[in-house]
């Protein structure tokens, strides 16, 4: 049966996709011989489409590593996670899925946004995991969009300059936290995920949309109709310093 012109755009977008993330993780060093990969799968379009790319280069690399999956359901927030949606697309995967429930306090500290709060829960128990399963690596669905948004934010709220790193080694060496999708943009995801009906698998929280990190992915799209490469050049010139033009403290 001849496909459709959206199955043979699908298929060349899956391709750069995975070829960009192998990319990274050959450069990067992300991956190798006898891992075990946890991945945090949010039930969002990112972390959905970086396990389908994760389980392409487990079939394609001249080397063998594991791949596991897991969801941290945050109850008592207002969102909802569709767990049968979920199971099905890690099954299909031939991926285990791992799910485990947090209940965090977010007015416990009203100083802290409440997103902060329950990534910070939800980022424990899937190092809790990690440990639980014998895992070495985590990996995490943060793209390019995502590693600027966070410069930003640590530049104008912090004064610090730091962002997201490729990788990351945590609790002295016993499990390094990975990004392999950090050199995608999101637009490509994003028509990825058009095309194949990669909605959220999730109620939407009643806490998304307001916090700093919208106001500055929408600061980022000024950015780029000012210059289209700025958002992108932005990225590079974390890989590009010249500390002698700056104005720092010896």
């Amino acid at each position: 049966m001849e496909k459709t012109p959206e199955q043979r755009q699908s298929e060349k977008l899956f391709k750069k996709i995975c070829r960009k993330l192998g990319t990274t993780m050959r450069d990067h060093t992300l991956i190798a011989e006898g891992d075990h990969v946890l991945v945090g799968l949010s039930g969002g379009k990112d972390s959905m489409i970086m396990l389908q790319a994760l389980a392409e280069r487990l079939a394609a690399v001249p080397f063998s590593f594991k791949l596991s999956a897991a969801h941290i359901e945050a109850k008592g927030i207002g969102y909802e996670i569709d767990r049968d949606r979920l199971t099905s697309f890690c099954k299909n995967l031939g991926i285990p899925l791992y799910y485990r429930s947090i209940e965090p306090d977010l007015e416990k500290d009203p100083s802290k946004a409440p997103c902060f709060i329950c990534s910070w829960h939800r980022r424990k128990e899937l190092f809790n995991l990690t440990r639980e399963l014998n895992c070495n690596k985590l990996a995490l669905g943060h793209h390019r969009n995502d590693a600027l948004e966070t410069l930003f934010l640590n530049m104008i709220y912090h004064g610090l300059l730091s962002s997201l790193p490729y990788s990351l080694e945590m609790f002295e060496g016993r499990v390094q936290l990975i990004r392999p999708m950090m050199d995608l943009d999101e637009r490509m995801l994003e028509e990825y995920a058009g095309l194949n009906d990669l909605v959220k698998v999730e109620k939407s929280c009643p806490h998304e949309g307001r916090t700093r990190r919208e106001s500055i992915a929408q600061l980022l799209k000024k950015i780029e109709k000012l210059h289209g490469p700025g958002p992108y050049n932005i990225f590079k010139s974390m890989n590009n310093i010249s500390e002698e033009y700056l104005p720092v403290n010896d």
